[in-house]
């Protein structure tokens, strides 16, 4: 459904600027902007005079289509001329008429919404040109059409130099409008420029920060490594001392003197402990911990932990379970830092469970290539929000058995940086008053990690799978 509003004849050269002057006019009271109104009358000019000039005349009507939003404000310019019979080529811009009709017809194009032709060999042309009218305008009617139709037909039509007078006026327009865009742009460009040598200052203290902090960094490690005689030398004078004391190698001892002794031989070895993992750390973050791959069986490592911890086990209502590893086939990778890991996460579970068990597992990652150590306890758990903040160096939880034990923050960085060396990651389950569990996971193969080639590993028939616990290790 359609709203006609007028129609022109195109039989005279000022028929064109008739045309152009009532397109501009309609827009205007259709709603469209100054440059929309500037778009219109041109494009409505270009084809009118293509009719006039290469068809000998024609018809252009001024139309809105729709009955609600959006709306379209269209005119149709129609000839009975030879028609264009290179229309397609005209269209995709291929064709370029010694006329000039090619450059009207494409330049029209592009300042409208909608741009169709029908043209025949002989029968003539038809070219729609359609404009989205504003949603901001009023929607039109049949008595709003109408009574556009009446001030149009009012209206004497104005002399072709008010034309020409009006187009200036809209090229001066145009030109100041792009010369504001010209300058909006050179205003960005130095924007652009200045955030640009920003950016680079700002990259080059980047640069020289991280370069000084490497430097300090292995300017730390250096200086543990190097007092790491100076720090251990000690420590294992007062063990030592404290050791022949205990076993009354000077004599008996009275009940307070043998306190004091075994105060001092534990502080000493918590002194010791602390020294070693602050030692590694460093030695990690300086890159200088070598890993030395061996072959090696869970079997084996489970026997000697459980023969570690058996005579730490302080807390009867506390029992360490080890799991027997079925399924799990010889692993080649650094036992010693495997070693290390569990020992810390056994020594962390037993001193944050009262009361319970700690128990220890092996099973083969659903993948095929990795061993996944667990340590599960009993103990208090750790809330989500902490999760991730234990494996801060140096950073240790508040509660009542946190003030109960001693810490010294270490162990479970050192344990998930070890892990990472090793190729593999340390994760944390745990709910509140319910539990924890660390899980390990360390490749098969530490040969295959360094070539980024983890061949995967078939699990055996019968053996457990993920999540199931075989039977404790006597």
């Amino acid at each position: 459904m359609s709203h006609p509003i007028v129609s022109i004849g195109l039989r005279y050269e000022h028929d064109v600027v008739l045309a152009r002057q009532r397109a501009r006019t309609i827009a205007e009271r259709l709603g469209f902007d100054v440059n929309d109104r500037t778009r219109i009358a041109t494009a409505v000019s270009e084809i009118a005079r293509n009719a006039f000039q290469y068809a000998g005349g024609g018809q252009a009507e001024f139309l809105v289509e729709g009955q609600a939003f959006p709306q379209r404000f269209v005119v149709r310019v129609s000839d009975r001329g030879p028609g264009i019979a290179d229309v397609l080529s005209i269209l995709d811009g291929r064709f370029r008429s010694t006329t000039g009709m090619g450059l009207g017809v494409t330049g029209a194009r592009r300042l409208v919404d909608d741009f169709r032709v029908e043209s025949r060999d002989g029968g003539g042309t038809t070219v729609l040109l359609g404009k989205t009218i504003p949603a901001a305008a009023p929607l039109v009617t049949a008595p709003l059409a109408e009574k556009i139709a009446m001030e149009l037909a009012s209206r004497s039509p104005e002399d072709p130099f008010e034309e020409i007078q009006q187009q200036n006026q809209e090229l001066l327009r145009a030109m100041n409008d792009l010369r504001q865009k010209q300058e909006e742009l050179e205003s960005l460009n130095r924007e652009l420029e200045e955030t640009t040598r920003g950016m680079v200052a700002l990259y080059a203290e980047l640069d020289e920060n991280a370069t000084h902090l490497k430097r300090a960094n292995e300017l730390k490690a250096a200086f543990l490594s190097n007092m790491s005689h100076e720090f251990r030398t000690p420590l294992n004078s007062i063990l030592a001392v404290s050791r022949l004391l205990l076993d009354r190698m000077d004599g008996n001892l009275s009940p307070e003197q043998e306190r004091q002794a075994q105060f001092i031989h534990r502080s000493a070895g918590e002194m010791t402990t602390m020294v070693n993992d602050l030692l590694d750390l460093a030695r990690i973050d300086a890159g200088r911990v070598e890993v030395r791959p061996v072959d090696c069986r869970v079997e084996d490592l489970f026997t000697a932990l459980r023969g570690m911890f058996r005579p730490l086990l302080g807390n009867a209502a506390v029992s360490l379970v080890f799991d027997e590893p079925s399924g799990v086939p010889a692993m080649r990778t650094d036992e010693g830092k495997v070693s290390q890991i569990l020992r810390n996460l056994i020594s962390n579970a037993l001193k944050f469970t009262e009361r319970g068990e700690v128990r220890v597992s092996a099973r083969v990652a659903e993948d095929g290539r990795s061993v996944v150590f667990s340590v599960s306890d009993t103990g208090i758990g750790i809330a989500p929000e902490h999760h991730q903040r234990i494996f801060e160096e140096y950073s240790q939880l508040d509660g009542p058995i946190q003030k109960k034990v001693r810490g010294t923050g270490l162990g479970l960085p050192l344990s998930r940086k070890l892990s990472e060396l090793l190729g593999g990651s340390l994760t944390l389950e745990s709910v509140p008053g319910q539990g924890s569990t660390f899980s390990a996971v360390i490749p098969l193969s530490y040969s295959e990690v360094e070539k980024g080639n983890l061949t995967e590993y078939t699990r055996p028939a019968g053996s457990p799978d993920q999540g199931e616990q075989g039977r404790p290790i006597a």
